[in-house]
């Protein structure tokens, strides 16, 4: 099975400073790869190379032809005073049926919604209005720059839990950015830890006690493991099966 994404000896610079160094990565068909470190470390600015807003001071990025992705940013500011139907929004810039905005908000998990001010959603409604404008593209991989910024523990929780099904239903790719070490290294296949290079990468447990990632965020993520898979066992969500030796999603 061929790689969606291939990335091969990447270096990157943000306003004329090196921010990513010698990144190598292959981004299998239906598995979801989650990136951590410390603020300034390259995750954000990996991602925007990936999609093509950000070009390569040194390496090659090769996307698998016709490859389809959709894009969750960290937040989108609406203007308050502005008349924009959740609907409408999903239909910019090109109108689309309502039956095609009904079924992408329930896969985003509002299917209610459609008919609501933008601008009177809350955080969690808003990133999951995002998700829905990205699955419209029917993509092959879905990237998430930090999509649960803002939101409570509870309600990243439940987010991650709906991408999880995402992935499930649609098979897709997931490759997502995320500060949420508590629910992102149980929710993920395998887990890239970036300090301005990758300085460790695998399974979420083996990440978990390599000593890089040890040096930059502490021991605590394990018992966290622990407490989110428990919750998750126990919660109303979609069903998943992550609670495996290694750590990882099957």
């Amino acid at each position: 099975m061929s790689a969606l994404i291939t990335v091969k000896d990447l270096a990157l610079a943000y306003h004329g400073r090196e921010v990513l160094r010698d990144v190598s990565l292959q981004l299998a068909p239906g598995e979801i790869v989650t990136i951590v470190g410390p603020n300034g470390s390259g995750k954000s600015s990996l991602l925007r190379a990936l999609i093509g807003a950000l070009p390569p001071v040194k390496g090659t990025i090769h996307r698998k032809p016709g490859l389809r992705v959709g894009y969750v940013p960290q937040k989108l500011v609406i203007d308050a005073t502005l008349p924009l139907t959740v609907a409408r929004f999903l239909g910019l810039p090109r109108r689309i049926t309502r039956a095609r905005v009904r079924a992408a908000l329930t896969e985003a998990g509002v299917g209610e919604i459609a008919d609501h001010q933008m601008a009177s959603l809350s955080g969690g409604q808003m990133q999951r209005v995002m998700l829905a404008r990205a699955l419209l593209a029917k993509p092959d991989l879905l990237i998430l720059d930090e999509a649960t910024q803002g939101l409570d523990q509870p309600g990243a929780a439940s987010f991650y839990r709906q991408i999880e099904a995402v992935r499930q239903r649609q098979g897709c790719a997931v490759l997502m950015v995320s500060h949420d070490l508590h629910v992102v290294m149980a929710a993920s296949d395998r887990v890239l830890c970036f300090n301005g290079h990758i300085c460790c990468e695998g399974t979420p447990d083996i990440v978990a006690s390599a000593p890089e990632y040890r040096a930059l965020f502490g021991t605590g993520t394990q018992g966290a493991l622990a407490l989110y898979r428990h919750e998750h066992s126990h919660s109303h969500g979609p069903e998943c099966n992550h609670d495996t030796a290694d750590g990882s999603l099957h």
